[in-house]
């Protein structure tokens, strides 16, 4: 037997392998207010002693309202923030040691809410081809990764194009373009559809699911959009900046009347069926898309 199948080899291969590509531990967060004079005026605590533990592969949504602490956690996985105390890990790097931010950002990329703070060059293919570049990435392996990356978003036919020209959909899946041509395991997505219609909404987030599937890419969905959030492999749900409620869509949208106490609501289907519910018909909780509404109404006749 070789020393890559012996016993130790293969138990610290699986202990690895279980290990969460992105950690946290007790982690806490305050913005602090100071005046002229540098006298502390204000401490305001966004996020307040979250744990999670995120497995390579996975796709998971946090979930709160407006000021919940959702983004705040959100740049604290790109090493944007410091925590003020616990710990963050990405891929067991801990983010506050400054000599691992690089390879940190390499691992977890970042899309923001605004396609256009991302979107730097006159043309698509070049400013996907950006992020390679700056890594020294040589040549012939950045224009195989803007073509990986163009088509794995749907944006093939658009290389030449200038992003000024773009829808705002468009313009959010050229921005993850150029954050996967720089082969993070993990994206971070920080509210990516808030500042888009519906149309450019459901781009994004069918771009993201497949990134997911087909790729096998870690995503990090933080959103305030419940439909967003159904094709999760869990739901993080988050308010004055704890974890709240946590576990897979159907477990977490059963709970109608715990998210309207968080001032949240449901998927439009799944309250549909709440209602439904309270009138008498024998529906099961968590109905999260319409076809399973259809298929349990036809079951009744």
């Amino acid at each position: 037997m070789g020393h890559r199948d012996c016993p130790l080899v293969l138990f610290l291969r699986k202990v690895v392998e279980s290990m969460g590509i992105v950690r946290t531990a007790k982690l806490v967060y305050e913005y602090i207010r100071k005046d002229e004079n540098d006298k502390v005026t204000e401490i305001s605590r966004a996020v307040d002693g979250v744990d999670m533990d995120i497995r390579e592969g996975e796709f998971v949504a946090v979930l709160g309202r407006n000021g919940s602490g959702k983004s705040t956690i959100a740049k604290h996985l790109n090493a944007l923030l410091q925590p003020t105390g616990g710990t963050v890990w990405i891929r067991e790097m801990d983010t506050r040691d400054e000599d691992l931010i690089w390879d940190i950002r390499q691992t977890a990329g970042m899309v923001f809410q605004n396609p256009d703070n991302q979107i730097i060059s006159s043309v698509v293919e070049e400013d996907v081809g950006f992020g390679p570049e700056n890594m020294g990435i040589p040549s012939e392996e950045i224009w195989k990764r803007v073509d990986e990356s163009l088509q794995a978003v749907g944006m093939a036919a658009y290389r030449k194009r200038s992003p000024n020209r773009l829808s705002g959909g468009q313009k959010q899946r050229v921005a993850i373009a150029g954050v996967m041509a720089m082969r993070p395991r993990c994206i971070v997505l920080d509210e990516p559809t808030a500042m888009l219609d519906p149309v450019g909404r459901r781009e994004v987030i069918k771009t993201v699911r497949e990134l997911n599937r087909k790729e096998g890419i870690t995503v990090i969905l933080i959103t305030h959009y419940m439909e967003e959030t159904v094709d999760a492999d869990r739901i993080l749900v988050v308010d004055a900046g704890k974890v709240k409620m946590e576990g897979t869509p159907k477990e977490v949208f059963s709970q109608v009347e715990r998210l309207r106490e968080l001032h949240l609501g449901v998927p439009q289907v799944t309250e549909l069926a709440y209602e439904l519910r309270k009138e008498g018909l024998p529906l099961p909780e968590g109905i999260l898309t319409i076809q399973e509404l259809v298929d349990e109404l036809c079951r009744l006749k």
